[in-house]
Formats: C-alpha cells, sequence, structure tokens
C-alpha cells in the first residue's frame, strides 16, 4: 500500500535519524581502529562531546485508553489499570524511540529506589 505523503514524511526523520546514528557509529569504530595516538586523542575529544549530549530516556510501565469522563473523574487513590501485567518486560524509549526492553528490579546499593534490567536491545531500523 502507497504511503501518504504526510506518512512519508513522519517517517523521514526516523530514517534520517538511523543513518546518522549509523555514520556515528563507523566514524567512532574508524577511529578507535586507528593506530595514530594523536589522531586518538582528538577523536576521543570529538566523542567526548557527543557522549556529553542530553537525551530524554522514559520507562513505560503500560499505558491505557479511557474517555475523558472517566480521566476528569480521577481523584487521590485512584487507580488506573494498565494494559500490562505484573512480570511482563518494560519498554526503554529513547527520544520517541523505544530502545529496548527490561524488567523492573530494587537497586542494590539503595533498596528504596528501583531500576531496569535489561533484557533485550531493539535492533535500529535500516532506512530503506
Amino acid at each position: 500500500m502507497a504511503k501518504t505523503k504526510v506518512e512519508a514524511d513522519l517517517d523521514q526523520p526516523d530514517e534520517q535519524l538511523d543513518r546518522a546514528i549509523e555514520e556515528l557509529r563507523g566514524v567512532l569504530q574508524e577511529e578507535e581502529r586507528r593506530p595514530d595516538a594523536t589522531l586518538r586523542g582528538a577523536s576521543d575529544g570529538n566523542s567526548n562531546i557527543i557522549m556529553t549530549i542530553p537525551v530524554d530516556v522514559q520507562i513505560i510501565l503500560g499505558s491505557t485508553e479511557m474517555p475523558v469522563s472517566e480521566l476528569m473523574a480521577l481523584q487521590k487513590g485512584s487507580t488506573v489499570a494498565l494494559n500490562r501485567r505484573i512480570g511482563e518486560p518494560v519498554d526503554v524509549v529513547v527520544n520517541g524511540r523505544r530502545i529496548a526492553r527490561g524488567e523492573i528490579t530494587v537497586l542494590e546499593s539503595d533498596p528504596s529506589r528501583f531500576g531496569i534490567r535489561l533484557t533485550e536491545i531493539i535492533a535500529a531500523t535500516k532506512g530503506v
């Protein structure tokens, strides 16, 4: 089925991002393989710049749909049922794109907090 122009435009940023990520990986791998220490020092500076770029990371426990009337009726103590069951993997989303799945775990260093143990890394889809 042919995509509309709007659908094609929506897919384009993802394809561009995929290409940029793959190019960046290639450049970083190429730089790591270079034996020249001077070039390695320069590449470390470039990769350090990239490594400091902030990204939005979200852990998605689940979701639900409800009419506005139910949403407006929510109050302190209300329970909202999600579309996932206890024990099912949660999604790890970076900048709006799902990159991994994992399970919720309690942090050994601080039992009052929890984290995510990654169980699956989702391969980047290549642009066509």
